[in-house]
């Protein structure tokens, strides 16, 4: 085995031993390497199929779902002030936001990793977006964008629904 495949199985087991996402600053300071060598290796690991998710918190393995999840897309309008608010609306309902989604006029589709469970992700990556200084997605297009979302029935689907009506954030059929 040379020494990129060690790397590589490296990295596997520490994800696979994480319960929570591992930052890639982690991965590199266990490996002895830059962050850089741990975005080139992940990259590669995703290549070859494995099933590495990246989010604003960090890098994870995809846990292996037998059940079948119910899965919708979102389509929203609102104030980036308001990204809190929409957040928890979703998740306190249940639901699993993994991405989000603008149309952009030159780019075409441009999407961002979430998987937001919780408020306490939601904490973390808004956290992030401050500490760095970024922009959200939805600003590019007037605070227009879309969340694909997982949701454990249809009730609590409507009822995160209703609760971003409630925060007069616009969600569009």
């Amino acid at each position: 085995m040379n020494e990129r495949q060690e790397r590589q199985e490296r990295i596997l087991q520490q994800l696979a031993s994480q319960e929570a996402p591992l930052r890639g600053e982690d991965l590199a300071r266990q490996l002895g390497v830059t962050r850089q060598v741990v975005v080139h290796e992940i990259a590669l690991l995703r290549a070859a199929g494995s099933p590495i998710v990246s989010t604003p918190r960090g890098y994870y393995l995809r846990p292996i779902r037998h059940e079948v999840a119910n899965k919708t897309v979102i389509a929203v309008r609102h104030q980036p002030e308001q990204t809190r608010d929409e957040l928890y609306a979703l998740v306190d309902h249940g639901l699993v936001v993994e991405n989000v989604l603008v149309e952009h006029p030159v780019y075409g589709e441009l999407s961002g990793g979430l998987h937001l469970r919780s408020r306490f992700d939601v904490d973390q990556f808004l956290e992030q977006v401050e500490s760095e200084r970024a922009m959200l997605l939805s600003t590019l297009t007037q605070g227009y964008h879309l969340h694909t979302v997982r949701y454990p029935d249809a009730q609590a689907l409507s009822a995160a629904v209703a609760a971003l009506r409630n925060q007069a954030i616009e969600v569009f059929d």
